[in-house]
């Protein structure tokens, strides 16, 4: 017989299905490869091939030779299939046919989906996120990391309660891998707990709640520690005193008077735990009146001698101050600069007494960083905006019962710029602006309401010769674009 005649008379095909149904989730846009396990798979994806070659009963018989997607209307919840096969029919000859498999789509909400939408605080595992200090800036860090990797994607709630953040995942597996990637960013340390909640008997199987409490390291960046005698040793003799220059997994120590650097992680720093000497709360504004650089570069910070006196004391005394500070780069006389005054500080702190008793030289003041207020409050008055912003998480805000517990109100209170909450946000932003080592972190978007001609118009119109001239700021070929911004209006489509 020849090709055609064995064709019409014999169908490779029989037994293939040629009709499946697949379940796909809505929510999550996962499709179900049965029994219980759903795929993440795009549209004409090798995923989506796989899953649907998977699902085609019969297949077996026949030796598969390729495969492709045939394209049909993303919106009509098919999708099809052409597949080629080869089999061996009558007196060893073999045969290859090509056929077309369709797929109905159904929508189908998966366990994980229904849980959520049915009751948010019916949840299985909870890392509770602590940090306990009286500001939140390192919970802003953390909140856009998590949002650039979205490393909240399996999260079904998330609160913000005293002191830190609640995140609620489905699954045990999802929390700790949300805990692997905050370890991964700031220095911190978990311990886990579980509540049995149901158990059967018959099949000896148990339904359990899991907690995990995450503490980060109450170090931030701009505070003054005071490390002990051990963990000075175990760091070559650093220190005692020393600043905090940088927080990611691990904490970055800076020695001011000397210039050198040691990092911290999370295990060595809960060896041999401390708490800061002074926060970045206590900074008192210097005025720079002198400043010679005294040795070498090291890294981004230069050495040098300045002359200083407390803007407090002008028209009051002529007490002045000589530092050896890392900020030799920045400060210039003229120049603005935040501090620790060691001089009138009432500092407790055995580790510091001990080293003192021992010799050590404390000096009178410690600069931490250059101060840019005078600048930004004239921009603030002329009602320059700046040109990007942050995007934020969706948080449930806890309720205003815990707001008004002891404690809560005086951290939401703030001083005449604001709340607590806003005051650090503000500082969090400056801290962007002044740091492109951060910023590289970040994700920064275009702000859709920021108008170039108009800030323009208001820079030139109240500029002077040296006004602004080294305030930071964020260039604009490193915002990103927002897409989630734009919206297509239904009516007009």
């Amino acid at each position: 017989m020849c090709v055609n005649c064995i064709r019409s008379q014999v169908d490779i095909t029989e037994g293939i299905q040629k009709q499946v149904t697949l379940l796909w989730c809505k929510e999550c846009e996962r499709y179900l490869q049965p029994p219980k396990h759903w795929v993440k798979a795009a549209l004409e994806s090798k995923e989506l091939l796989t899953l649907c070659l998977k699902r085609l009963k019969g297949l077996q018989k026949v030796k598969l030779v390729d495969a492709g997607f045939v394209w049909t209307e993303p919106h009509s919840r098919r999708i099809k299939a052409k597949l080629t096969v080869q089999a061996e029919v009558m007196n060893g000859a073999i045969l290859q046919q090509t056929f077309v498999v369709e797929y109905v789509v159904e929508p189908h909400m998966c366990m994980d989906c229904t849980r959520a939408n049915t009751n948010t605080s019916v949840w299985t595992a909870c890392a509770q996120v602590r940090q306990h200090i009286g500001h939140k800036r390192t919970f802003f860090y953390l909140e856009q990391l998590i949002l650039k990797f979205n490393a909240d994607v399996q999260c079904i709630n998330i609160k913000d309660v005293h002191g830190g953040v609640d995140f609620f995942f489905n699954n045990r597996a999802h929390a700790l891998k949300f805990i692997s990637f905050v370890q991964s960013v700031v220095p911190a340390k978990y311990r886990s707990d579980k509540q049995l909640v149901s158990h059967n008997e018959h099949s000896a199987t148990y339904n359990y709640k899991y907690t995990f409490s995450v503490e980060i390291v109450p170090i931030c960046r701009d505070d003054l520690v005071c490390l002990p005698q051990k963990a000075a040793a175990a760091l070559g003799g650093f220190g005692p005193l020393a600043l905090c220059t940088r927080v990611s997994n691990t904490l970055t120590l800076t020695d001011p008077q000397t210039l050198r650097q040691v990092q911290m992680d999370a295990n060595q720093y809960w060896r041999q735990p401390f708490e800061p000497v002074l926060n970045s709360r206590q900074l008192v504004e210097f005025v720079v009146l002198d400043a010679d650089v005294a040795g070498p570069p090291n890294g981004r910070y230069v050495l040098a001698d300045v002359q200083v006196a407390k803007a407090s004391d002008f028209g009051r005394n002529d007490r002045t101050f000589f530092v050896r500070t890392h900020l030799g780069h920045l400060l210039h006389p003229g120049d603005n600069a935040l501090g620790y005054d060691m001089s009138t500080s009432n500092v407790v702190n055995p580790d510091l007494e001990a080293a003192l008793d021992k010799g050590y030289a404390m000096p009178d003041v410690i600069l931490v960083r250059k101060s840019y207020e005078e600048k930004r409050s004239r921009r603030r008055a002329r009602g320059q905006k700046r040109p990007w912003r942050l995007k934020r998480m969706a948080m449930e805000v806890e309720d205003d019962n815990a707001a008004s517990a002891p404690g809560r109100g005086r951290e939401q209170r703030g001083g005449p710029g604001g709340t607590r909450n806003e005051q650090d946000m503000e500082r969090f932003m400056q801290e962007l602006e002044e740091d492109p080592e951060m910023r590289s972190k970040m994700a920064l978007y275009r702000d859709p309401g920021y108008n170039p001609a108009a800030d323009a118009q208001l820079r030139d119109s109240a500029m002077t010769d040296d006004d602004e001239g080294d305030l930071p700021e964020v260039p604009l070929e490193e915002l990103l674009d927002d897409l989630t911004a734009l919206h297509i209006n239904e009516d007009e489509e």
